[in-house]
């Protein structure tokens, strides 16, 4: 199943990036594109995401300089228009791979992308692995550990149930019975031209 592939890659970035654990580390794909594009997109997707998570827990620190908080916002915009981006890159191979599949008369269209799906699993294996560290924390209480284990149970479900779609969904436009159409993210804040305020400085 697609899913399992990607949920294997999807841990392997966090592990791999735990290892430094800084945001500044240099990034290796370990899939060549030439060979791999799709595992070699996902574990990109991934590693931004996990960079990301860092960025949004860093800008949190109440005591954080703001000259750097500024400077860390500019990364987070950045990063975020790279995941957007490879959002869309995910959805041009998908496209790609199921080209001549002519869909039934009655298809019907999803109301996510399967990118947009995969992005949701990357977010999850995130979420997942930090939940954990919560429910094994010792200095943590009990109770909170607890807690934590309870959350921990339900992300895991919500990996099961998305995972299952997404491989329904891919099926289905295997078979004809669901179609992609894809619509570009078109973000306007980050546009010269579309943003009043950059349009301003030029």
């Amino acid at each position: 199943m697609f899913s399992e592939k990607a949920n294997t890659i999807f841990q392997d970035v966090i592990k791999t990036y735990k290892v430094l654990n800084t945001v500044d580390q240099p990034f290796t794909n370990k899939f060549d594109k030439n060979e791999d594009v799709i595992s070699h997109l996902l574990y990109r997707k991934c590693w931004i995401d996990t960079v990301q998570w860092a960025y949004e827990d860093i800008i949190r620190d109440p005591n954080i300089d703001p000259v750097g908080a500024l400077k860390l916002k500019r990364m987070i915009d950045a990063s975020n228009q790279d995941r957007t981006d490879t959002v869309e890159y995910i959805d041009s191979y998908f496209l790609d791979k199921y080209k001549n599949v002519t869909p039934k008369s009655d298809a019907k269209i999803n109301s996510e992308s399967p990118a947009w799906v995969i992005d949701r699993l990357s977010i999850l294996a995130l979420k997942i692995y930090h939940m954990h560290i919560e429910t094994v924390r010792e200095d943590a209480s009990d109770s909170h550990k607890a807690a934590c284990q309870k959350k921990l149970d339900v992300l895991l479900e919500q990996r099961v149930d998305l995972s299952t779609a997404l491989d329904d969904l891919l099926n289905d436009i295997a078979n004809g019975d669901k179609y992609m159409k894809v619509y570009k993210q078109m973000k306007m804040y980050n546009d010269d031209e579309l943003n009043p305020v950059l349009r301003g400085q030029k």
